[in-house]
């Protein structure tokens, strides 16, 4: 019940409309039980032949009055108790949302897409159930058990002692039942997470599974998951399919003791039938509180299961953070450093990067090359602290980056991924974010030096075009020039492109090339690019082959050396005239 503190502060902001709302409830409760009382009074005075048409009209109008009031009463409680579950579950998954962006890369290489989308759903539903019904049947089986066990001890205290006889064994049943309930539940939504992330993936990926045929195997799979998911449900089906008949039973046991023992009393005078049908109508209705202890240990199992699942996360500290008083960072007047980097994934694994010293001034472009895996991706997404240096420091006009505000470094950096990554919505979405501040202007001269215009002219719908999950409908290099627009559209000092012409025809990267260079010399431009060709205009070039800078000068320079850069050149160029022809 810890992470109960979760839904505390919403508690407390609304707490008058909390106190409205059990107010409300607690009326209902209370005009509820006035009809029993009604219902004796017109037994005995039909069993004595003491009323007439008119005394019935008079009480059914009293009971149309209740009922009426009942309606009215439950819609308030309704409004406020209910309403309040609303706003803890929108709190809660706005919470959960903006803590996920905080956490590192790192995290989301280890969770599953499907796991963090059943926190944001399921999870949250279970928490919103167990705060806005959960608290109403809680109210109802304390406040409305309560007085209606007084009411039937008005009318007969002995009758009354018979009949909570069974009500110790559904205390001790509720306490035996809720431990279990809550591991079960715990399971169940683990496993509901599994099932998720299957299908998300299998969706996610259905054109290979297509490819390649394997529709049969990916059923297979998803049944297998599926088999789990319904077992964890079988298994806490056993539990609570244990609980509720249990309930049901000792309800049914005080309903036969009423028969017969209320029954013989008013046989022999002892109450009279008024007060036998008012006490049968108690019973009805203390059934529902003895119901809803059991409804209401189900519903909080369940949400402080789901609770402690968003807990789990939201404790989660994020890897990459601001530290302690951290500097802000207007603007990087002298450029980039790197003294000593080294960089490893896990604490003690093999090291990606050793020893990286490098100095970029503002104004200058830095090309990096070298073989697959040699560490160039890995450097670049030390810069805007996507991971941090595990050795040595990277250096923003002379500050270490990690001592430098986070948001205030990353809005320094423009970053081209190697694999660009697009929203579900329009190309006009996915270039501007949907930032108010951009001009048309400036949008289309990002589309014009990105090499876009003219794809996008082909489209009916221009930049409206929607481009479908993850840009379906486009081909690789039109999402790499889209994900280059988008960058280029912010005016950072700082700009870093991973091979952003790597799916683009050579006409096509000339000209992205020639808009970078030509931009080059106001930013810093780093560039990782695998057509060495497009380095050629770059201040320095450095070759990166196990995790170390092994060469490093102009263009000419790594010719003259005569080695992987220039080997590779070489070949490239070969290539190129092949092509040509």
């Amino acid at each position: 019940m810890k992470s109960t503190y979760l839904i505390r502060p919403y508690i407390r902001s609304n707490r008058w409309f909390i106190l409205i709302g059990i107010g409300c409830l607690i009326t209902v409760d209370f005009l509820q039980l006035v009809i029993p009382r009604i219902i004796k009074a017109v037994v005995d005075q039909l069993t004595t032949l003491g009323i007439d048409t008119a005394g019935l009209l008079r009480y059914a109008a009293y009971i149309v009055a209740i009922a009426l009031s009942i309606a009215v009463f439950r819609y308030l409680w309704r409004i406020c108790l209910i309403g309040l579950s609303r706003e803890i579950e929108e709190g809660l998954r706005n919470r959960l949302f903006s803590h996920l962006q905080t956490l590192s890369t790192s995290y989301f290489n280890r969770a599953k897409t499907g796991d963090l989308m059943a926190h944001a759903t399921n999870d949250i539903q279970h928490i919103r159930m167990a705060t806005g019904m959960g608290l109403v049947a809680l109210t109802d089986a304390v406040v409305l058990g309560i007085t209606t066990i007084l009411f039937m001890a008005y009318i007969n205290l002995r009758l009354t002692l018979f009949v909570i006889i069974p009500m110790p064994i559904i205390v001790f049943g509720t306490r035996f039942f809720s431990k279990r309930m809550h591991k079960a539940y715990q399971e169940v939504q683990g496993s509901f997470s599994d099932l998720t992330e299957v299908i998300r993936e299998r969706f996610a990926g259905i054109r290979i599974i297509k490819a390649y045929t394997r529709e049969a195997e990916t059923v297979e799979h998803l049944e297998t998951r599926s088999k789990h998911y319904i077992s964890k449900n079988i298994k806490l089906i056993t539990i609570t399919g244990a609980f509720f008949p249990m309930m049901v039973f000792f309800s049914n046991i005080s309903l036969t003791i009423v028969i017969y023992l209320g029954g013989r009393q008013t046989i022999y005078g002892i109450i009279s039938p008024g007060d036998f049908a008012a006490f049968i109508s108690y019973l009805g209705l203390l059934t529902w509180p003895m119901m809803a202890m059991g409804w209401v240990v189900n519903l909080i199992q369940r949400g402080t299961a789901s609770l402690d699942r968003i807990d789990h996360i939201l404790q989660t500290p994020p890897g990459i953070q601001d530290g302690p008083d951290p500097q802000p960072l207007a603007s990087i007047q002298s450029g980039i450093g790197f003294e000593g980097v080294g960089f490893r994934y896990e604490p003690k694994g093999e090291k990606v990067l050793i020893d990286i010293d490098l100095q970029l001034h503002r104004g200058s472009t830095l090309g990096i090359v070298g073989p697959p895996g040699a560490g160039k991706t890995t450097l670049l997404n030390l810069i805007p602290r996507v991971f941090d240096a595990s050795e040595g420091r990277i250096l923003v006009d002379g500050a270490d980056i990690r001592r430098v505000r986070l948001s205030d470094l990353r809005s320094m950096i423009s970053f081209v991924p190697q694999e660009p990554f697009l929203f579900a919505g329009a190309i006009r979405e996915n270039i501007t974010f949907d930032a108010p501040d951009i001009t048309e202007e400036a949008l289309d001269r990002a589309v014009k030096n990105a090499a876009l215009q003219d794809t996008i002219q082909e489209f009916p719908r221009g930049l409206e075009t929607v481009v479908g999950e993850k840009g379906v409908i486009l081909s690789g290099g039109q999402k790499q020039r889209i994900a280059l627009a988008r960058a280029l559209l912010r005016d950072s000092p700082v700009l870093i492109l991973d091979d952003p012409i790597s799916q683009v025809d050579m006409e096509t990267g000339r000209a992205i090339i020639q808009t970078i260079q030509s931009i080059s010399r106001d930013r810093t431009v780093i560039i990782v690019s695998h057509r060495l060709s497009a380095l050629r205009f770059a201040d320095r070039i450095i070759t990166l082959r196990d995790g170390r800078i092994t060469e490093s000068g102009s263009h000419e320079e790594l010719m003259k050396a005569g080695g992987y850069y220039a080997d590779t050149f070489r070949l490239q160029e070969i290539e190129e005239e092949l092509h040509v022809r």
